[in-house]
């Protein structure tokens, strides 16, 4: 097969980078593979970060989970997304821990019938209000879980990527106190998981009995202002997305380019017509970004349409039709970077990686450097 764009994933950095997470946080590592492993591949990144020592797998639809064990995955998978009217025997009878944020949701998981009993993380709101028992907390008492093996209690920072931020530190105290509210009730053999990516990297206090590693697993950092590139935190970037110049052609200044007419070369160029576009997951808003190519950076001009976007190689580049692009890499050779592209979309480098879409295959390959 031909390809005209593809996403080269290197899965031996992802099994490097859970095990340097692994070793820094000195705990089990929960290894998160929800939105098709973030765009690296849902099946091929979770066998590789269990063999690279995962302890288990966070996804957050129930459909990720299922796939997983179609795939003959058995090792100890938590949904977290799975709300009231899901069909929680399908998640029982598959031996799927889920997450449960509501008493309703207590009640009909509690309500399954299986030869196996559901295990249930309880999810808390320490303060970022967004999932999680909050008002209800109070009210729960032994006949919600009457049916249910309680195996876990978790919750989610909101500025974890912000390491100096009181928030973090309020957080981490009320998931203490709602932690000790669930073992007054006798739960005290529960797995205790607050520590994102973030957390992980940089607060020791929150580690607790597992951490969940997401972003840092595919080599990015969580947020490079605050806490650093990739290559600071010890990360390598999985993911190097390329594609082929559909179109080499040499057009004189002051011509316009794309739709709207919303840039003009401002000299003799070269252009380039790269065949990926926003239906492959490339921001639309994106301006200062671009490929690389010939040895060098190629900024994006004009609008990206659906299926291609102009390039301005230079008047003098040796780049050719047919020629592969970098559209971004770990910049090591002077690539744009996912972070790049987050910052020329308004955005950050998860929905860079995420969004990448169906059209484009997976290639499992060690990056070529």
């Amino acid at each position: 097969m031909f390809n005209r764009a593809e996403a080269r994933i290197d899965l031996a950095r992802i099994a490097a980078n859970l095990k340097h997470l692994k070793q820094l946080s000195g705990t089990p590592v929960m290894a998160v593979v929800k939105a098709d492993a973030y765009g690296h591949g849902l099946v091929p990144v979770a066998k590789t970060a269990l063999e690279a020592g995962a302890s288990a797998l966070g996804v957050a639809l129930l459909e990720e989970a299922i796939t997983l064990r179609e795939a003959g995955i058995t090792a100890p998978i938590l949904a977290w997304l799975v709300p009231p009217g899901s069909d929680f025997k399908l998640a029982v009878d598959n031996q799927i821990e889920l997450a449960a944020s509501s008493i309703k949701a207590l009640e009909e998981i509690g309500a399954v019938k299986s030869e196996f009993r559901p295990k249930v993380h309880l999810e808390v709101d320490t303060g970022m209000s967004r999932g999680g028992f909050l008002g209800e907390w109070g009210k729960l008492d032994a006949h919600h879980v009457a049916n249910i093996d309680i195996v876990g209690i978790f919750s989610h920072f909101a500025r974890a990527d912000e390491p100096h931020e009181a928030q973090n530190d309020s957080q981490r105290n009320r998931f203490k106190e709602m932690v000790s509210t669930l073992e007054s009730f006798g739960y005290t053999n529960i797995v205790r998981h607050l520590s994102n990516s973030a957390a992980t990297l940089k607060d020791e206090n929150s580690r607790f009995d597992m951490v969940r590693v997401g972003i840092a697993m595919y080599g990015l950092s969580p947020d490079v202002k605050s806490l650093g590139d990739s290559a600071t935190l010890g990360l390598k970037p999985a993911m190097e997305l390329r594609a082929k110049l559909h179109l080499v052609k040499t057009v004189p200044a002051n011509t316009p380019v794309g739709y709207g007419a919303t840039a003009y070369t401002t000299a003799e160029t070269k252009l380039g017509v790269v065949a990926m576009g926003y239906a492959d997951g490339i921001p639309r808003i994106s301006q200062g970004a671009g490929v690389f190519v010939d040895g060098k950076r190629a900024p994006i001009i004009g609008r990206v349409s659906m299926d291609q976007f102009v390039v301005d190689l230079g008047v003098d580049s040796g780049a050719s039709t047919g020629d592969w692009v970098v559209v971004f890499g770990d910049g090591t050779t002077g690539e744009y970077t996912a972070d790049d592209w987050g910052a020329a979309s308004g955005t950050i480098n998860y929905e860079i990686v995420t969004r990448i879409g169906p059209r484009v295959p997976r290639i499992y390959a060690p990056h070529d450097k």
